[in-house]
């Protein structure tokens, strides 16, 4: 861990791509308290865990209007819903909610999701899952 809390072992992903005219959407380290979890301890209360997701997003112009582009703040917000909604036995699930709600924007083409526990193992500074879906080609 270097002085900021962050793991040293996680780079961000570079998936820009101008000849396939993608841009690159990010939340890094999107810290919550979610109630998830099968143990017993993991029960009845909430735990801190941390989300990234990488999104590629199909180019357009955007005349510098907020409407026309993938909002972050927008993604951070549909986070934040997913985990009030209640208790989540896996961290599987949860990805997996935060990536289809990604790709519901037709303009996001790839969504990448990684989702940590970050206190159920002494010993690790997380423990969790990465996923990547893609949206369904026609």
């Amino acid at each position: 861990m270097n002085r900021m809390n962050k793991p040293d072992n996680v780079t961000p992903l570079k998936i820009a791509d101008a000849e396939r005219g993608l841009r690159h959407v990010f939340v890094r380290d999107l810290l919550l308290d979610a109630h998830i979890g099968v143990y017993k301890h993991e029960l009845g209360s909430a735990q801190p865990i941390r989300v990234n997701v990488d999104l590629s997003v199909s180019e357009a112009p955007h005349g510098d209007a907020l409407d026309n582009v993938v909002c972050y703040a927008t993604v951070v917000d549909r986070i934040k819903a997913i985990v009030d909604e209640g208790h989540l036995n896996l961290v599987e699930t949860l990805a997996e909610r935060i990536a289809a709600v990604c790709l519901e924007d037709e303009r996001v083409q790839t969504a990448r999701v990684r989702v940590e526990k970050l206190a159920v193992i002494p010993e690790a500074a997380g423990v969790g899952v990465e996923i990547e879906r893609h949206r369904p080609r026609p």
